[in-house]
């Protein structure tokens, strides 16, 4: 029996607000041209996601389109278990690259981890050829512009759910990537690790490398957070089970092609909370992942007109598996040349400059869309390559008043491809706000020209503009610079939005207090202020630190309330943000 089913399904949904106007150039907490989000609703909306369902005897797995195509649940339909963790509802938290990391299912991440599109909606498409059934999901991605599809499949008789994924790269560069398929499980003290024995990087408050034995470990056994990345292994099977719940799910790959083991979790204990900020109920998970890369600090690079291709397999149990015993199952898939390449996905920040483009290569003047504003945040994808000359055509044939708006965005654009020495003319020149603020940005962080960035933070004319929380922080960054000489205008900035209670304003207040001497102001801050979490961001421990350095109190541990996690640094996509 096989069987494919869509619907609508309603979920609760926090909604996230984005960080501000300034593109996410040089923008170590995002990554153009993707929109960053700084903090999540805490009273959820009702929201409605495609669903699509395919199954046979055994199982039913079910994805979501509208979450960037990841497995939302498998179905063991013998016992009638779920396998996958469901955290209950979508609820962003702070995690690069877009600070909007969802928990739960099967993730499929390119060309970043964690995927940015995993709040959004892909394409989609289901088939049944002879004994199997298909779901496509997939898109053209905005930052580089290649193509991802991922394919889950299931045939008349498996009791397994294969996962095929495919990259290509259509454009004229080579572009850096990298891809996790991650899988989220429900965690409780007796679940057990069943991953293989070899070398492994252990990612907790220190990377070091440890040997992982050939035996079952516990979750009760781990007291925090922390990764597990193997850098060998003694087989290329890995799972977990846990005997509470009577179910688990297990991995298997073609070693060659899919070597890259990890494991995530939360341990025993004060960690546990870090869990709870995704879901609806206080019920931690474990992530089990696998990919064509060893680390998730490598990067390889797809050259223009090639393809990548890789294949793993999800096996759901009700019993614990022997991953030495497991085969590597050879299903009869389509040609890889039918599987399906997906075009952009018209979304609000990306549907005006589709018809931008199409406009300019009809050369159509009438078609060309009104540009979006400045402020609404929605940015030229560097992955469209004809958007320059689009563009700069639109700047020059329409002398009205959309010219600083189409200039501004060839300046935006040319800064998202990282041709600053051609972007910064163009911002100087366009005469807006926005230009302005990104201009400040630029100077300072690529050119290291701190005067020309205060100038251009003092050309911005919009009082919303110059207190807007995003564009505060990166003038008083600049105007830090100065020391001394420019506390009283930063002290004047700081008046202006003294009732502000934002989590950067705060941060921002209590690093000027310290700067200039104010360090038990600076501490009285950070001991009141209750932030919102993030992982992989350190700037107000760091500040903590300094201060109780200062007060000789060097040995008082950071406050939970800071919302910073303890780990150490680690992780390519902080590097893909930093040079974005």
């Amino acid at each position: 029996m096989l069987k494919t089913s869509e619907w609508q399904e309603t979920m609760l949904y926090h909604a996230v607000q984005p960080c501000g106007p300034l593109p996410t150039v040089c923008d170590e907490e995002g990554i153009y041209p993707y929109e960053s989000f700084c903090e999540t609703a805490k009273r959820p909306n009702l929201r409605n996601f495609r669903m699509i369902a395919i199954e046979n005897e055994w199982l039913k797995a079910t994805v979501c389109p509208d979450l960037g195509g990841k497995v939302h649940s498998i179905l063991d339909k013998a016992s009638g278990r779920e396998i996958l963790f469901h955290s209950g509802s979508v609820r962003p938290v702070r995690i690069l690259p877009r600070m909007a990391f969802i928990s739960g299912g099967i993730e499929v991440s390119f060309p970043i981890a964690h995927t940015p599109v995993q709040i959004e909606s892909v394409h989609a498409l289901t088939s049944q050829v002879e004994d199997r059934l298909y779901i496509w999901c997939g898109e053209r991605e905005v930052r580089y512009g290649m193509h991802w599809t991922v394919e889950y499949s299931l045939g008349h008789d498996d009791r397994y759910l294969t996962q095929r994924t495919t990259f290509v790269n259509p454009t004229s560069e080579a572009h850096a990537w990298m891809s996790w398929s991650n899988a989220a499980l429900p965690a409780r003290p007796d679940s057990e690790f069943h991953f293989p024995a070899g070398h492994v990087l252990r990612h907790a408050d220190v990377l070091e490398e440890i040997d992982w034995e050939d035996r079952d470990y516990r979750l009760s056994e781990f007291d925090r957070m922390q990764g597990f990345f193997w850098k060998s292994a003694d087989c290329n099977a890995f799972g977990m089970f846990t005997p509470s719940l009577g179910s688990g799910l297990y991995h298997i790959a073609d070693q060659a092609e899919t070597p890259g083991i990890k494991l995530w979790l939360y341990g025993i204990g004060e960690h546990e909370k870090w869990a709870h900020l995704t879901a609806a109920q206080k019920e931690s998970y474990v992530e089990i992942q696998a990919g064509p890369l060893l680390e998730q600090a490598d990067n390889k690079k797809l050259q223009p007109g090639a393809r990548h291709v890789h294949t793993e397999f999800w096996l759901p149990s009700t019993e614990p598996l022997n991953i030495r015993e497991l085969g590597l199952p050879n299903p009869q898939l389509v040609d890889i040349e039918l599987i399906p390449m997906f075009d952009w996905v018209p979304r609000s920040n990306s549907a005006s400059w589709i018809q931008l483009v199409d406009a300019f290569q009809r050369g159509t003047l009438d078609r060309v869309p009104i540009p979006p504003d400045a402020e609404d945040c929605c940015w030229p994808p560097s992955g469209i390559e004809l958007l320059g000359e689009a563009l700069q055509w639109a700047a020059e044939q329409h002398g009205d008043k959309n010219k600083p708006l189409w200039s501004y965005y060839l300046g935006v654009w040319l800064a998202g491809k990282g041709r600053f020495d051609e972007s910064i003319p163009i911002l100087q020149t366009a005469g807006l706000d926005g230009s302005y603020a990104l201009l400040g940005r630029l100077l300072r962080v690529i050119k290291q020209d701190f005067e020309a960035s205060r100038e251009a933070f003092n050309r911005i004319s919009s009082t919303a503009w110059s207190l807007h929380p995003q564009v505060f922080i990166e003038r008083d960054i600049t105007l830090a610079h100065y020391g001394s000489a420019a506390y009283d205008e930063r002290e004047q900035w700081f008046e202006r939005v003294e009732s502000l209670q934002e989590d950067g304003l705060v941060e921002r207040k209590a690093s000027f207090l310290f700067d200039k001497g104010a360090i038990h102001e600076a501490k009285t801050i950070l001991d009141h202020h209750h932030f919102e979490n993030v992982h992989q961001r350190y700037e107000r421990s760091r500040l903590w630190n300094q201060i109780t350095e200062s007060l000789d109190c060097a040995e008082a541990p950071i406050p939970g309330h800071l919302g910073e996690d303890d780990l150490a640094a680690y992780g390519a996509y902080r590097v893909l943000a930093k040079k974005s």
